[in-house]
């Protein structure tokens, strides 16, 4: 049985390997925090702006991960919002669901900031509030189902052309739309 729901840069599978080590490196839980934001907000928002052109980006709203969530640290002009996604939006099943280490600029048009944005805050909270990937899984499935999280709306895309995304090292980062 799979469950998919939309995801920026993927899906959200049913984790069908629980307990498994796949691979290399499994992150099976939370690492402290503090690995997962990065020290210099600048050099965040600047990576977050690296999604898109610099004509689009440089008028976006950006976001920057806190310990409490993400926050705005700068206020956009043109309904673009740009932000750096930790390996938390990766599927559920992914080994390195959890690293610390990845980081995935994205930069959405309105309508994928207001049908995305949702999905990626209660999945970080979920996160950051320590809960397993089941329930984190379990959370956000019947988020969808009370109609919670909304579905992507017609015309959601995102920017994703960065090249200094860090995601898992056998994952080739392209840059797309």
């Amino acid at each position: 049985m799979q469950l998919v729901l939309w995801s920026s840069h993927s899906f959200l599978s049913l984790e069908r390997r629980r307990g498994r080590k796949i691979g290399k490196t499994q992150y099976l839980s939370m690492a402290p925090v503090d690995q997962y934001l990065m020290a210099d907000r600048n050099a965040e928002i600047a990576l977050a702006r690296s999604a898109a052109p610099e004509s689009i980006s440089r008028d976006a709203e950006v976001l920057v991960l806190g310990r409490h969530g993400y926050e705005t640290a700068v206020k956009g002009k043109n309904g673009f919002v740009c932000v750096v996604e930790r390996s938390w939006m990766a599927p559920f099943d992914d080994p390195e669901f959890l690293n610390p280490d990845q980081r995935l600029p994205l930069c959405l048009n309105p309508p994928a900031a207001r049908t995305h944005l949702p999905l990626t805050f209660k999945t970080t909270e979920l996160a950051l509030a320590g809960l397993s990937k089941t329930q984190m899984l379990d959370s956000i499935k019947a988020a969808f189902d009370k109609k919670q999280l909304p579905l992507p709306e017609p015309g959601s895309m995102c920017y994703m052309m960065s090249k200094h995304s860090t995601l898992a090292a056998s994952t080739e980062t392209q840059t797309h739309i």
